[in-house]
Protein backbone atom coordinates (compact mmCIF):
# COMPACT_ATOMS: atom_id res chain seq x y z
CA UNK A 1 0.00 0.00 0.00
CA UNK A 2 1.15 3.56 -0.70
CA UNK A 3 -0.20 7.09 -0.61
CA UNK A 4 -2.98 7.28 -3.23
CA UNK A 5 -3.36 11.07 -3.18
CA UNK A 6 -3.02 13.04 -6.40
CA UNK A 7 0.40 14.66 -6.72
CA UNK A 8 1.66 17.62 -8.73
CA UNK A 9 5.03 19.17 -9.57
CA UNK A 10 6.87 21.30 -12.10
CA UNK A 11 8.66 18.81 -14.36
CA UNK A 12 10.82 21.23 -16.33
CA UNK A 13 14.06 22.69 -14.92
CA UNK A 14 13.71 25.62 -12.49
CA UNK A 15 13.94 29.13 -13.90
CA UNK A 16 12.57 31.04 -16.87
CA UNK A 17 12.08 29.33 -20.24
CA UNK A 18 9.91 29.28 -23.33
CA UNK A 19 7.50 26.80 -21.75
CA UNK A 20 7.14 24.93 -18.48
CA UNK A 21 5.37 21.62 -17.85
CA UNK A 22 3.39 21.00 -14.67
CA UNK A 23 2.42 17.39 -14.10
CA UNK A 24 -0.45 15.83 -12.15
CA UNK A 25 -0.80 12.13 -11.37
CA UNK A 26 -3.49 10.26 -9.45
CA UNK A 27 -7.12 9.22 -9.53
CA UNK A 28 -8.29 12.85 -9.20
CA UNK A 29 -5.77 14.37 -11.63
CA UNK A 30 -8.36 15.09 -14.30
CA UNK A 31 -11.01 16.49 -11.96
CA UNK A 32 -8.47 18.75 -10.16
CA UNK A 33 -7.15 20.14 -13.47
CA UNK A 34 -10.70 20.56 -14.75
CA UNK A 35 -11.51 23.03 -11.92
CA UNK A 36 -8.95 25.50 -13.27
CA UNK A 37 -8.97 24.75 -17.01
CA UNK A 38 -11.37 26.36 -19.47
CA UNK A 39 -11.39 25.55 -23.19
CA UNK A 40 -13.00 28.35 -25.24
CA UNK A 41 -13.42 26.10 -28.31
CA UNK A 42 -14.53 22.84 -26.72
CA UNK A 43 -17.71 22.48 -24.68
CA UNK A 44 -16.64 19.07 -23.36
CA UNK A 45 -15.09 18.85 -19.93
CA UNK A 46 -11.68 17.22 -19.51
CA UNK A 47 -13.31 14.22 -17.83
CA UNK A 48 -15.21 13.56 -21.06
CA UNK A 49 -12.14 13.73 -23.29
CA UNK A 50 -10.31 10.70 -24.64
CA UNK A 51 -6.90 9.45 -23.62
CA UNK A 52 -3.72 10.71 -25.31
CA UNK A 53 -5.31 13.99 -26.43
CA UNK A 54 -4.21 17.64 -26.36
CA UNK A 55 -6.49 20.55 -25.43
CA UNK A 56 -5.91 24.28 -25.81
CA UNK A 57 -7.42 26.62 -23.23
CA UNK A 58 -6.71 28.89 -20.29
CA UNK A 59 -5.99 28.45 -16.59
CA UNK A 60 -8.05 30.67 -14.32
CA UNK A 61 -8.04 31.40 -10.62
CA UNK A 62 -11.65 32.42 -10.03
CA UNK A 63 -12.16 35.12 -12.67
CA UNK A 64 -8.44 35.93 -12.90
CA UNK A 65 -6.76 34.75 -16.10
CA UNK A 66 -3.38 33.15 -15.37
CA UNK A 67 -2.18 31.88 -18.76
CA UNK A 68 -3.03 30.23 -22.05
CA UNK A 69 -2.00 26.59 -21.87
CA UNK A 70 -2.05 23.21 -23.63
CA UNK A 71 -3.26 20.28 -21.53
CA UNK A 72 -2.13 16.72 -22.32
CA UNK A 73 -4.36 13.92 -21.05
CA UNK A 74 -3.19 10.34 -20.32
CA UNK A 75 -5.47 7.67 -18.88
CA UNK A 76 -4.63 4.82 -16.50
CA UNK A 77 -3.14 2.31 -16.92
CA UNK A 78 -1.52 3.54 -20.16
CA UNK A 79 0.59 6.33 -18.69
CA UNK A 80 4.05 6.80 -17.21
CA UNK A 81 2.87 6.20 -13.63
CA UNK A 82 0.05 3.79 -14.46
CA UNK A 83 -2.41 6.41 -13.10
CA UNK A 84 -4.36 9.23 -14.76
CA UNK A 85 -1.86 11.94 -15.71
CA UNK A 86 -2.47 15.53 -16.77
CA UNK A 87 0.40 17.66 -18.06
CA UNK A 88 -0.13 21.41 -18.31
CA UNK A 89 2.22 23.22 -20.72
CA UNK A 90 2.27 26.91 -19.84
CA UNK A 91 4.60 29.83 -20.55
CA UNK A 92 7.90 29.55 -18.68
CA UNK A 93 7.51 32.52 -16.34
CA UNK A 94 8.38 31.52 -12.77
CA UNK A 95 5.34 33.53 -11.60
CA UNK A 96 2.99 31.62 -13.92
CA UNK A 97 4.47 28.27 -12.86
CA UNK A 98 3.96 29.02 -9.17
CA UNK A 99 0.44 30.35 -9.74
CA UNK A 100 -0.63 27.19 -11.62
CA UNK A 101 0.96 25.01 -8.95
CA UNK A 102 -0.80 26.88 -6.14
CA UNK A 103 -4.17 26.54 -7.92
CA UNK A 104 -3.72 22.77 -8.29
CA UNK A 105 -2.80 22.41 -4.60
CA UNK A 106 -5.83 24.52 -3.57
CA UNK A 107 -8.00 22.25 -5.74
CA UNK A 108 -6.90 19.12 -3.86
CA UNK A 109 -3.48 18.00 -5.13
CA UNK A 110 -0.34 17.86 -3.01
CA UNK A 111 3.23 18.66 -3.96
CA UNK A 112 5.13 15.58 -5.14
CA UNK A 113 8.22 14.36 -3.33
CA UNK A 114 11.51 13.84 -5.25
CA UNK A 115 11.14 10.94 -7.68
CA UNK A 116 7.55 10.22 -6.65
CA UNK A 117 6.22 9.98 -10.22
CA UNK A 118 8.83 7.31 -11.06
CA UNK A 119 8.28 5.64 -7.70
CA UNK A 120 4.58 5.29 -8.54
CA UNK A 121 5.53 3.85 -11.93
CA UNK A 122 7.53 1.18 -10.06
CA UNK A 123 4.82 0.52 -7.45
CA UNK A 124 2.17 0.25 -10.15
CA UNK A 125 4.23 -2.29 -12.09
CA UNK A 126 5.10 -0.04 -15.04
CA UNK A 127 8.82 -0.73 -14.54
CA UNK A 128 11.05 -2.64 -12.17
CA UNK A 129 13.45 -0.97 -9.74
CA UNK A 130 16.51 -1.23 -11.98
CA UNK A 131 14.58 0.46 -14.79
CA UNK A 132 13.39 3.19 -12.42
CA UNK A 133 17.01 3.89 -11.40
CA UNK A 134 17.96 4.02 -15.09
CA UNK A 135 15.55 6.95 -15.50
CA UNK A 136 17.74 9.04 -13.19
CA UNK A 137 20.86 7.88 -15.07
CA UNK A 138 19.26 8.86 -18.38
CA UNK A 139 18.43 12.35 -17.12
CA UNK A 140 21.98 12.88 -15.86
CA UNK A 141 23.76 11.24 -18.83
CA UNK A 142 26.43 13.61 -20.07
CA UNK A 143 27.83 11.67 -23.02
CA UNK A 144 26.74 9.26 -25.75
CA UNK A 145 28.01 6.13 -23.97
CA UNK A 146 26.23 7.00 -20.69
CA UNK A 147 23.04 7.73 -22.63
CA UNK A 148 23.16 4.41 -24.50
CA UNK A 149 23.88 2.47 -21.30
CA UNK A 150 20.95 4.12 -19.47
CA UNK A 151 18.58 3.58 -22.41
CA UNK A 152 19.46 -0.12 -22.55
CA UNK A 153 18.83 -0.51 -18.82
CA UNK A 154 15.59 1.52 -18.90
CA UNK A 155 14.28 -0.71 -21.69
CA UNK A 156 14.81 -3.72 -19.45
CA UNK A 157 18.11 -5.18 -20.71
CA UNK A 158 19.57 -5.56 -17.23
CA UNK A 159 16.27 -6.73 -15.73
CA UNK A 160 15.93 -9.48 -18.35
CA UNK A 161 19.39 -10.79 -17.43
CA UNK A 162 18.56 -10.83 -13.70
CA UNK A 163 15.11 -12.37 -14.20
CA UNK A 164 16.63 -15.13 -16.34
CA UNK A 165 19.09 -15.98 -13.56
CA UNK A 166 16.35 -16.01 -10.93
CA UNK A 167 13.94 -18.13 -12.95
CA UNK A 168 16.64 -20.74 -13.64
CA UNK A 169 17.61 -20.90 -9.97
CA UNK A 170 14.01 -20.93 -8.72
CA UNK A 171 13.33 -24.27 -10.47
CA UNK A 172 16.04 -26.00 -8.47
CA UNK A 173 15.21 -24.06 -5.31
CA UNK A 174 11.70 -25.53 -5.44
CA UNK A 175 13.06 -29.06 -5.80
CA UNK A 176 15.52 -28.61 -2.92
CA UNK A 177 12.72 -27.26 -0.72
CA UNK A 178 10.59 -30.28 -1.70
CA UNK A 179 13.40 -32.61 -0.62
CA UNK A 180 13.36 -30.98 2.83
CA UNK A 181 9.65 -31.84 3.15
CA UNK A 182 10.52 -35.50 2.52
CA UNK A 183 13.80 -35.55 4.45
CA UNK A 184 12.77 -38.66 6.43
CA UNK A 185 12.35 -40.65 3.21
CA UNK A 186 15.91 -39.73 2.13
CA UNK A 187 14.94 -38.94 -1.48
CA UNK A 188 16.52 -36.52 -3.99
CA UNK A 189 14.30 -34.63 -6.42
CA UNK A 190 17.03 -32.27 -7.66
CA UNK A 191 19.73 -33.71 -9.90
CA UNK A 192 22.97 -32.58 -8.21
CA UNK A 193 25.02 -32.71 -11.43
CA UNK A 194 22.53 -30.43 -13.21
CA UNK A 195 22.50 -28.09 -10.22
CA UNK A 196 26.31 -27.85 -10.29
CA UNK A 197 26.15 -27.08 -14.01
CA UNK A 198 23.48 -24.41 -13.47
CA UNK A 199 25.26 -22.85 -10.47
CA UNK A 200 28.54 -22.69 -12.40
CA UNK A 201 26.77 -21.00 -15.32
CA UNK A 202 25.07 -18.51 -12.98
CA UNK A 203 28.35 -17.75 -11.19
CA UNK A 204 30.01 -17.02 -14.57
CA UNK A 205 27.21 -14.62 -15.54
CA UNK A 206 27.31 -12.89 -12.16
CA UNK A 207 31.09 -12.53 -12.39
CA UNK A 208 30.76 -11.02 -15.87
CA UNK A 209 28.17 -8.53 -14.63
CA UNK A 210 30.23 -7.47 -11.60
CA UNK A 211 33.32 -7.05 -13.77
CA UNK A 212 31.34 -4.77 -16.11
CA UNK A 213 30.93 -2.30 -13.22
CA UNK A 214 34.43 -0.93 -13.84
CA UNK A 215 33.40 0.13 -17.36
CA UNK A 216 29.93 1.24 -16.24
CA UNK A 217 31.31 3.43 -13.47
CA UNK A 218 33.78 5.03 -15.88
CA UNK A 219 31.04 5.75 -18.43
CA UNK A 220 28.68 7.16 -15.82
CA UNK A 221 31.12 9.25 -13.76
CA UNK A 222 34.02 9.80 -16.14
CA UNK A 223 37.48 8.27 -16.43
CA UNK A 224 39.57 9.29 -13.38
CA UNK A 225 42.96 10.56 -14.56
CA UNK A 226 45.79 11.44 -12.15
CA UNK A 227 48.46 13.82 -13.44
CA UNK A 228 51.62 12.85 -11.53
CA UNK A 229 55.22 14.01 -11.70
CA UNK A 230 58.02 16.03 -10.15
CA UNK A 231 57.81 19.79 -9.67
CA UNK A 232 58.07 22.04 -12.74
CA UNK A 233 57.77 19.28 -15.33
CA UNK A 234 54.60 20.85 -16.82
CA UNK A 235 51.73 19.08 -15.03
CA UNK A 236 49.68 22.26 -14.51
CA UNK A 237 50.42 23.44 -18.05
CA UNK A 238 49.18 20.09 -19.37
CA UNK A 239 45.97 20.33 -17.29
CA UNK A 240 45.28 23.88 -18.48
CA UNK A 241 45.88 22.86 -22.10
CA UNK A 242 43.58 19.84 -21.86
CA UNK A 243 40.85 21.93 -20.22
CA UNK A 244 41.39 24.96 -22.49
CA UNK A 245 41.43 27.26 -19.46
CA UNK A 246 43.83 28.54 -16.80
CA UNK A 247 42.62 26.23 -14.06
CA UNK A 248 45.98 25.71 -12.35
CA UNK A 249 48.64 28.28 -11.51
CA UNK A 250 51.74 27.89 -13.70
CA UNK A 251 55.01 29.16 -12.27
CA UNK A 252 58.76 28.54 -12.43
CA UNK A 253 58.73 28.35 -8.62
CA UNK A 254 58.95 24.75 -7.37
CA UNK A 255 56.07 23.44 -5.28
CA UNK A 256 53.41 25.88 -6.55
CA UNK A 257 50.69 23.18 -6.61
CA UNK A 258 50.14 22.03 -3.04
CA UNK A 259 46.69 20.51 -3.27
CA UNK A 260 44.78 18.40 -5.79
CA UNK A 261 43.12 20.48 -8.53
CA UNK A 262 40.25 18.61 -10.18
CA UNK A 263 38.02 19.23 -13.17
CA UNK A 264 35.83 17.26 -15.56
CA UNK A 265 35.89 17.68 -19.32
CA UNK A 266 34.07 15.97 -22.18
CA UNK A 267 36.59 15.19 -24.93
CA UNK A 268 35.13 13.75 -28.14
CA UNK A 269 32.17 12.28 -26.23
CA UNK A 270 34.28 10.74 -23.44
CA UNK A 271 34.18 12.18 -19.93
CA UNK A 272 37.55 12.57 -18.17
CA UNK A 273 38.00 13.55 -14.51
CA UNK A 274 41.46 15.11 -14.31
CA UNK A 275 43.32 15.58 -11.03
CA UNK A 276 46.46 17.74 -11.12
CA UNK A 277 48.57 16.85 -8.09
CA UNK A 278 51.39 18.34 -6.07
CA UNK A 279 54.88 17.79 -7.48
CA UNK A 280 56.73 14.75 -6.14
CA UNK A 281 59.98 15.67 -4.41
CA UNK A 282 61.77 15.56 -1.08
CA UNK A 283 60.65 18.49 1.10
CA UNK A 284 60.55 19.64 4.72
CA UNK A 285 57.53 21.87 4.10
CA UNK A 286 54.62 20.36 6.09
CA UNK A 287 51.91 21.71 3.77
CA UNK A 288 53.70 20.54 0.63
CA UNK A 289 54.26 17.11 2.24
CA UNK A 290 50.50 16.80 2.80
CA UNK A 291 49.94 17.70 -0.85
CA UNK A 292 52.40 14.99 -1.98
CA UNK A 293 50.55 12.40 0.16
CA UNK A 294 47.33 13.40 -1.61
CA UNK A 295 49.12 12.94 -4.94
CA UNK A 296 49.81 9.29 -4.12
CA UNK A 297 46.18 8.87 -2.95
CA UNK A 298 44.96 10.14 -6.34
CA UNK A 299 47.33 7.74 -8.08
CA UNK A 300 45.69 4.76 -6.35
CA UNK A 301 42.15 5.93 -7.22
CA UNK A 302 42.89 6.74 -10.88
CA UNK A 303 42.06 4.60 -13.89
CA UNK A 304 44.77 6.34 -15.93
CA UNK A 305 48.03 7.71 -14.52
CA UNK A 306 49.71 10.40 -16.59
CA UNK A 307 53.33 10.49 -15.45
CA UNK A 308 54.61 13.84 -16.69
CA UNK A 309 58.39 14.07 -17.08
CA UNK A 310 60.80 16.72 -18.43
CA UNK A 311 62.61 15.22 -21.43
CA UNK A 312 64.85 18.30 -21.62
CA UNK A 313 66.45 17.15 -18.34
CA UNK A 314 68.03 13.90 -17.19
CA UNK A 315 66.75 10.72 -18.85
CA UNK A 316 68.16 8.67 -15.96
CA UNK A 317 65.98 10.55 -13.45
CA UNK A 318 62.94 9.94 -15.68
CA UNK A 319 63.62 6.18 -15.72
CA UNK A 320 64.08 6.21 -11.94
CA UNK A 321 60.71 7.99 -11.55
CA UNK A 322 59.02 5.43 -13.86
CA UNK A 323 60.26 2.55 -11.68
CA UNK A 324 59.09 4.39 -8.56
CA UNK A 325 55.57 4.94 -9.94
CA UNK A 326 55.37 1.37 -11.25
CA UNK A 327 55.82 0.08 -7.71
CA UNK A 328 52.76 2.04 -6.54
CA UNK A 329 50.19 1.10 -9.16
CA UNK A 330 48.37 -2.21 -9.70
CA UNK A 331 45.81 -2.23 -12.53
CA UNK A 332 45.98 1.36 -13.71
CA UNK A 333 47.05 2.34 -17.19
CA UNK A 334 50.33 4.27 -17.11
CA UNK A 335 51.04 6.83 -19.83
CA UNK A 336 54.56 8.27 -19.60
CA UNK A 337 54.51 11.81 -20.97
CA UNK A 338 57.90 13.11 -22.05
CA UNK A 339 57.10 16.82 -21.95
CA UNK A 340 59.03 19.83 -23.29
CA UNK A 341 59.98 17.96 -26.45
CA UNK A 342 60.32 21.35 -28.16
CA UNK A 343 63.55 22.05 -26.21
CA UNK A 344 64.82 18.47 -25.81
CA UNK A 345 67.73 16.88 -27.65
CA UNK A 346 67.20 14.11 -30.18
CA UNK A 347 69.65 11.96 -28.20
CA UNK A 348 67.48 12.18 -25.05
CA UNK A 349 64.35 11.26 -27.02
CA UNK A 350 66.04 8.24 -28.63
CA UNK A 351 67.39 7.08 -25.28
CA UNK A 352 63.97 7.20 -23.59
CA UNK A 353 62.31 5.59 -26.64
CA UNK A 354 64.40 2.46 -26.04
CA UNK A 355 63.11 2.07 -22.47
CA UNK A 356 61.17 -1.26 -22.28
CA UNK A 357 57.48 -0.74 -21.56
CA UNK A 358 55.23 -3.18 -19.73
CA UNK A 359 51.61 -4.13 -20.60
CA UNK A 360 49.14 -1.28 -19.93
CA UNK A 361 51.95 1.27 -20.43
CA UNK A 362 52.60 3.79 -23.19
CA UNK A 363 55.17 6.51 -23.92
CA UNK A 364 54.46 9.74 -25.78
CA UNK A 365 56.51 12.87 -26.49
CA UNK A 366 54.60 16.15 -26.19
CA UNK A 367 54.94 19.86 -25.68
CA UNK A 368 52.09 20.89 -23.40
CA UNK A 369 53.01 24.55 -23.84
CA UNK A 370 52.78 24.37 -27.66
CA UNK A 371 49.95 21.76 -27.74
CA UNK A 372 52.26 19.47 -29.71
CA UNK A 373 51.05 15.82 -30.00
CA UNK A 374 48.17 16.36 -27.56
CA UNK A 375 45.63 14.86 -29.97
CA UNK A 376 47.61 11.61 -29.91
CA UNK A 377 47.70 11.76 -26.11
CA UNK A 378 43.91 12.05 -26.02
CA UNK A 379 43.59 9.05 -28.36
CA UNK A 380 45.91 7.06 -26.08
CA UNK A 381 43.74 7.91 -23.07
CA UNK A 382 40.56 6.90 -24.89
CA UNK A 383 42.09 3.59 -26.00
CA UNK A 384 42.71 2.55 -22.39
CA UNK A 385 38.95 1.93 -21.96
CA UNK A 386 37.22 -0.62 -24.17
CA UNK A 387 33.82 0.83 -25.07
CA UNK A 388 33.00 -2.12 -27.33
CA UNK A 389 30.49 -3.53 -24.84
CA UNK A 390 28.41 -0.33 -25.14
CA UNK A 391 28.32 -0.58 -28.93
CA UNK A 392 27.34 -4.26 -28.72
CA UNK A 393 24.51 -3.36 -26.30
CA UNK A 394 25.84 -5.75 -23.68
CA UNK A 395 24.48 -5.41 -20.15
CA UNK A 396 26.75 -3.06 -18.20
CA UNK A 397 26.39 -2.45 -14.47
CA UNK A 398 26.82 1.20 -13.47
CA UNK A 399 24.89 1.36 -10.20
CA UNK A 400 26.74 0.78 -6.90
CA UNK A 401 23.64 -0.78 -5.30
CA UNK A 402 23.40 -3.31 -8.13
CA UNK A 403 27.13 -4.03 -7.94
CA UNK A 404 26.97 -4.77 -4.21
CA UNK A 405 23.91 -7.02 -4.62
CA UNK A 406 25.56 -8.90 -7.50
CA UNK A 407 28.69 -9.45 -5.39
CA UNK A 408 26.61 -10.87 -2.55
CA UNK A 409 24.64 -13.08 -4.96
CA UNK A 410 27.92 -14.30 -6.47
CA UNK A 411 29.31 -15.21 -3.03
CA UNK A 412 26.10 -17.12 -2.26
CA UNK A 413 26.17 -19.12 -5.50
CA UNK A 414 29.86 -19.95 -4.96
CA UNK A 415 28.88 -21.41 -1.57
CA UNK A 416 26.23 -23.48 -3.37
CA UNK A 417 28.87 -24.88 -5.74
CA UNK A 418 31.27 -25.67 -2.89
CA UNK A 419 28.43 -27.27 -0.92
CA UNK A 420 27.38 -29.44 -3.86
CA UNK A 421 30.93 -30.59 -4.47
CA UNK A 422 31.41 -31.47 -0.80
CA UNK A 423 28.01 -33.16 -0.52
CA UNK A 424 26.46 -31.03 2.24
CA UNK A 425 22.82 -31.52 3.21
CA UNK A 426 19.92 -29.94 1.37
CA UNK A 427 18.96 -27.52 4.15
CA UNK A 428 22.34 -25.75 3.88
CA UNK A 429 22.10 -25.68 0.09
CA UNK A 430 18.58 -24.25 0.33
CA UNK A 431 19.79 -21.43 2.59
CA UNK A 432 22.51 -20.35 0.13
CA UNK A 433 20.15 -20.61 -2.83
CA UNK A 434 17.59 -18.46 -0.97
CA UNK A 435 20.32 -15.87 -0.30
CA UNK A 436 21.29 -15.73 -3.96
CA UNK A 437 17.64 -15.33 -5.00
CA UNK A 438 17.17 -12.64 -2.35
CA UNK A 439 20.02 -10.46 -3.60
CA UNK A 440 18.97 -10.86 -7.24
CA UNK A 441 15.42 -9.89 -6.22
CA UNK A 442 16.74 -6.77 -4.49
CA UNK A 443 18.08 -5.48 -7.80
CA UNK A 444 14.76 -5.54 -9.65
CA UNK A 445 12.68 -4.64 -6.60
CA UNK A 446 10.90 -7.97 -6.16
CA UNK A 447 12.37 -7.83 -2.66
CA UNK A 448 12.71 -4.35 -1.19
CA UNK A 449 12.00 -2.13 1.81
CA UNK A 450 10.67 1.37 2.33
CA UNK A 451 14.15 2.41 3.47
CA UNK A 452 15.74 1.27 0.19
CA UNK A 453 13.02 2.94 -1.90
CA UNK A 454 13.38 6.17 0.06
CA UNK A 455 17.14 6.19 -0.50
CA UNK A 456 16.79 5.57 -4.23
CA UNK A 457 14.09 8.10 -5.06
CA UNK A 458 15.24 10.94 -2.79
CA UNK A 459 18.00 11.70 -5.33
CA UNK A 460 15.55 12.20 -8.23
CA UNK A 461 14.36 15.63 -9.33
CA UNK A 462 10.91 16.49 -7.94
CA UNK A 463 9.04 16.48 -11.27
CA UNK A 464 10.24 12.98 -12.20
Amino acid sequence: MFDQSTICAISTPPGIGGIAVIRLSGSEAVSIAEKAFVSPKDSKKLAEQGANTLHFGVIKSGKKLIDEVVVSLFRAPHSYTGEDIVEISCHGSTYIQQQVLEILILNGARLARPGEFTQRAFLNGKMDLSQAEAVADLISSGNAAAHKMAINQMRGGFAREINYLRSELLKFAALIELELDFSEEDVEFADRSLLIELSTRISSLLKKLTESFRLGNVIKNGIPVAIIGETNVGKSTLLNTLLNEDKAIVSDIHGTTRDVIEDVVNIDGTLFRFADTAGLRETTDIIETMGIERSYNQLVKAEIVLLVTDISGSVESIIERIWNIRSKIVNQHLIIIANKVDIATEEAQNKLSRFPLQPREALIFVSAKNRENLDNLIQLMKQTIDFGAVGNEEVIVSNVRHYEALNLAFNAIVRVIVGLESGISGDFLAQDIRECLHYLGEITGEITTDEVLGHIFKNFCIGK
